[in-house]
């Protein structure tokens, strides 16, 4: 009987990686290329003018804009504001304070001129018990429901229980909507003749802009390293991945920050599980999935230009369990659609989309974290694996910083949201520093993600806001 010699299992372990990285990076640049395509076709139209003509009521659809808070006495007041003010000819807001311990309920119906009213609400969803319901007296369309405490998903089925409009959009509290936002993502639903149901903008880091009363007075970039480094990384999510995957209609998430969705369809699909901490990607996969049961031939879309800026970490503990959390999300959903894989009766999304979330996005930092310990490794074994370990940093290094740096590029290219030439020289260079350091600690963390699954641990973690807007 043979055995495989130390060496073997080393060549076959750097074959796999090699292979492994490949074929990733051989995938991302197919969605860069279909990205670059998307975008080039986008911003040859005269934006403005295709999105002003939906100003008129009679063109557009209303929307109910649904704003969970909990503990968010720091930036719910400005975050509200800003909302009362977008582009949009027919909108409600619905704040729902999910049993906040600080005084996220005060400040609202303070500033506001809240007064309580009585209101039969649909049961269509079940949620924790609803205490009281507020309506401004100046403004008729702003609206607050103080319930018992149920997370997010809770409070965004209350608020889907209570909204009046066909369409809804979920928003985080510490988000701050750019003017025209919502007749820009709004858009693709109303040319669709109602075939998109669901569509989702992109989010962009306030910390490092000045923001005023709810509104941007200028963009800008934080001195925080950290920060940096997860701005290129939204700009990487947001303008390579959902551009190219909603081209094919592939799209397994719409960021809970800022997504527009038919109300007819998720309440068909049961509303928001609150049992997960992904809730935002676990309701748009159940509605694929509602959608290929049916055989309905309906889109689910990303808008690249719709803004919504949002406060990230800037401390690494935070940040760390955030990561942590955004990874045990995606796989409760991957695990709770499981037999969607590799299944015909899903096409494309149980053939594209799910293998790649599952190979790519969940397994993928387990494969990376290996690479990076046997680079180390291959320093103290000398001779040939020397070679093997340069060429896995070569390849993570394209893997990594080559495609941030074209996300950045993307988007001085295209959307050109930063329009200080040093804010983008800043970004390439620390693009350029991505797979040294900031990308190895994200794959630490999520590994540590799937250790707390392995385990067990449910535990949510403590995310404290300081506040983008004075």
């Amino acid at each position: 009987m043979s055995f495989f010699h130390w060496g073997d299992i080393v060549t076959i372990f750097v074959w796999f990686i090699e292979v492994y990285m490949i074929f990733v990076i051989l995938f991302y640049s197919v969605i860069l290329f279909i990205s670059i395509f998307q975008l080039r076709k986008k911003y040859k139209l005269d934006i403005r003018q295709a999105h002003e003509d939906y100003m008129d009521e009679f063109n557009t659809k209303p929307v109910s804009i649904i704003v969970p808070a909990y503990n968010e006495e720091v930036g719910i007041v400005q975050s509200v504001r800003s909302l009362l003010s977008v582009h949009y000819p027919i909108f409600e807001v619905i704040v729902i304070n999910d049993g906040s311990t600080d005084n996220t309920l005060e400040k609202m119906i303070e500033h506001y001129n809240m007064k309580e009213i009585k209101n039969v609400v649909r049961n269509q969803l079940k949620t924790k018990p609803i205490k009281e319901i507020y309506q401004s007296n100046g403004l008729p369309n702003l609206f607050l429901i103080h319930k018992e405490n149920g997370g997010k998903g809770d409070a965004l089925n209350v608020g889907l229980n209570f909204s009046h409009y066909p369409y809804f959009c979920s928003l985080d509290g510490d988000s701050i909507l750019e003017h025209d936002a919502f007749l820009k993502v709004m858009k693709p639903i109303i040319d669709s003749d109602e075939e998109v149901i669901a569509s989702g903008g992109s989010v962009r880091i306030a910390n490092g802009c000045q923001i005023q009363s709810g509104h941007i007075q200028s963009v800008g970039i934080s001195d925080k390293p950290l920060v940096v480094m997860q701005i290129i990384e939204y700009l990487r999510a947001f303008l390579m991945g959902r551009i190219g995957l909603s081209k094919y209609n592939l799209l397994l998430i719409i960021s809970g920050a800022f997504g527009v969705f038919s109300k007819q369809w998720v309440i068909a699909a049961g509303g928001y599980r609150v049992d997960t901490v992904g809730e935002d990607m676990e309701l748009v996969v159940r509605l694929h999935r509602l959608l290929r049961e049916k055989k309905q031939k309906k889109k689910i879309v990303y808008v690249p230009d719709p803004v919504c800026w949002t406060e990230v970490p800037e401390d690494i503990k935070f940040l760390r369990r955030q990561r942590r959390r955004w990874h045990r999300g995606l796989f409760e959903s991957l695990w709770n659609h499981r037999e969607m894989t590799f299944n015909p009766k899903y096409g494309s999304i149980g053939f594209i989309s799910f293998p790649y979330f599952w190979i790519v996005e969940f397994f993928g930092p387990i494969v990376e974290l290996s690479g990076y310990i046997f680079m180390i490794l291959c320093f103290f074994l000398g001779g040939i694996y020397i070679e093997f370990s340069i060429l896995l940093f070569l390849l993570s290094c394209l893997y990594g910083s080559v495609f941030s740096m074209a996300a950045v590029l993307l988007e001085e290219w295209s959307l050109t949201k930063y329009p200080r030439a040093s804010d983008i020289l800043k970004l390439f260079f620390y693009s350029i520093t991505e797979s040294i350091w900031y990308r190895p600690l994200t794959v630490l963390w999520r590994c540590e993600g799937v250790l707390r699954i392995v385990i067990g641990d449910t535990s949510w973690g403590e995310m404290k806001r300081k506040g983008i807007s004075k």
